[in-house]
């Protein structure tokens, strides 16, 4: 496996024959055009086979909105809001729209919004008025480690205070540990975390394309996960063809698995998938495209 710090290294020219990568990707619709951007910039073909729905609906945006509701929003009780998605904060933003009055006060004392990486840029002028009358109160929060793990580590001790941990409700899969670690490891550091389930996560039946692309030849160079559910979801869809990831590996033996850093690295270990290259740059996509430009280049040197 290679372990890949993209900092490392300057981005190199594709060769010609690298133009003619295909990349394969598991990422929910709502992310792929992201991943697909950085596909892209290297000359390489994104092929999008989402094994998963990721989405806000009303039910969990309602429960979203019970910590804002007047006249003492029970938001008022808590000293922090973590986010270890995206769409986890998506969905808090969209809750926020709905409600008439920032459901924080101007005074007390600061209130932290931890995210990870990129997902940062959504708690932006935006996000922030909508949640607290004050903004000066908001003290953003993002870890210089990507991971839920960093988001932990960030957050220091919690002395008894509470922390809103908007996640997803899991539906069709079993739940990786990310999120119940994650929580746990929260409250070994004296925070009460309090989880909210904000977004759904459903499995997406359906590889056909993926398949018809790998039976070719294998004309498929890679295929990318972007977290444990997306294995999860892919291998339970290859089920419904017929196929297992033994399987899909003697049909492509020359294909790169990657992950989108260590902990879907290890998440897909642990369901048998194994992965050849993961980066250890996991707050954009763009870390683990580098890494497969990085794996290729070493190859032909």
């Amino acid at each position: 496996m290679i372990v890949l710090n993209s900092h490392q290294y300057l981005p190199v020219p594709s060769s010609p024959a690298a133009t003619a990568r295909l990349i394969a990707f598991t990422t929910p619709q709502n992310y792929a055009g992201r991943l697909s951007h950085f596909i892209r910039l290297k000359g390489w073909a994104p092929l999008s086979c989402p094994t998963l729905a990721v989405e806000p609906t009303p039910q969990t945006i309602s429960s979203v909105q019970h910590f804002f509701l007047p006249p003492n929003p029970p938001l008022h009780h808590f000293s922090a809001v973590a986010f270890t998605s995206r769409t986890g904060i998506a969905a808090f933003a969209e809750a926020l729209a709905g409600i008439d009055k920032p459901p924080l006060g101007p005074d007390g004392e600061a209130f932290v919004v931890a995210a990870l990486g990129k997902d940062s840029e959504l708690l932006g002028e935006s996000f922030i008025p909508k949640l607290c009358e004050n903004p000066g109160r908001i003290r953003v929060l993002v870890p210089a480690v990507a991971t839920p793990s960093g988001l932990v580590e960030s957050l220091g001790m919690g002395r008894g205070k509470k922390v809103l941990c908007p996640a997803p409700l899991v539906i069709g899969l079993e739940e990786p540990p990310v999120v119940p670690k994650f929580l746990a490891d929260l409250g070994r550091r004296g925070w009460v975390p309090v989880r909210v389930n904000a977004y759904e996560t459903r499995w997406r039946s359906g590889v056909a394309e993926l398949v018809e692309m790998m039976e070719e030849e294998c004309g498929v160079d890679a295929i990318v996960f972007t977290s444990t559910a997306e294995v999860e979801g892919l291998l339970k869809s290859l089920g419904e063809v017929g196929l297992d990831w033994r399987m899909v590996r003697r049909m492509c033996p020359r294909m790169v698995a990657a992950a989108h850093g260590p902990v879907t690295a290890a998440g897909a270990e642990k369901l048998g998938v194994g992965i050849d290259v993961v980066s250890s740059r996991f707050d954009s996509f763009e870390g683990v495209v580098d890494a497969l430009e990085y794996r290729w280049k070493s190859y032909e040197c």
